[in-house]
């Protein structure tokens, strides 16, 4: 520790701090209020694949990165067992597969918006029937909000565990990744939470 810290100290120490606040563009509440943002787009692919995305312009949650609330939604949105969307849907063979979430970083989540998206992979016959899809889609997180979170706690510690299995038993990366990702946390995150606030989940607040 003694011979990083020299060489830390060697390298970055003149590196000058000019004291400006971590920037913040809060103030642009809205951006996707815009009639192209609530239009439905057909996009021909390169690759032979039906897939249909949803995306939802939410206020920031960067802040509520202790509560993780978009990853407990996709979680809901995601599971494939009995009663499922995607369980539902195929079924009646009209999708492969379903994928829901927040990368929690970048254009997907920052201090002015977090991005919430559903996408689907169709089978042809689905295609044939997206708007039914989507539909079905809407109903099921109409269902999730009905019904709201204040029975599913123990879901979300089923999530918790989970995540923090994952996190302590994860292979060794590589040093450079590991270092970038943390220096990506150290302007995010509390001091506490460097290490681990991407990856834990630590309050439950369902009113979040």
């Amino acid at each position: 520790l003694d011979t990083l810290e020299k060489w830390v100290t060697e390298i970055f120490s003149e590196i000058p701090n000019n004291g400006l606040p971590k920037p913040s563009f809060s103030h642009l509440t809205q951006p996707f209020d815009t009639p192209e943002f609530h239009k439905l787009y057909r996009v021909v692919p390169i690759r032979k694949i039906h897939s249909l995305s949803i995306t939802w312009a939410l206020p920031p949650q960067e802040q509520y990165y202790r509560v993780k609330p978009l990853h407990y939604i996709s979680w809901l949105v995601g599971h494939e067992g009995k009663g499922s969307v995607l369980s539902f849907l195929r079924k009646k063979f009209w999708a492969l597969a379903l994928y829901g979430g927040n990368g929690e970083t970048g254009f997907e989540q920052n201090s002015t918006y977090s991005i919430f998206s559903i996408s689907v992979t169709l089978t042809d016959e689905g295609y044939k029937h997206f708007y039914e899809v989507a539909h079905i889609v809407f109903q099921y997180v109409k269902m999730l909000q009905k019904r709201g979170p204040d029975q599913r706690q123990v879901i979300w510690e089923e999530i918790q565990k989970i995540e923090a299995n994952e996190f302590h038993y994860q292979e060794q990366t590589d040093p450079v990744d590991y270092v970038e990702n943390l220096c990506e946390n150290m302007q995010l995150f509390q001091k506490e939470d460097f290490l681990t606030g991407d990856q834990l989940l630590f309050e439950y607040k369902p009113e979040v």
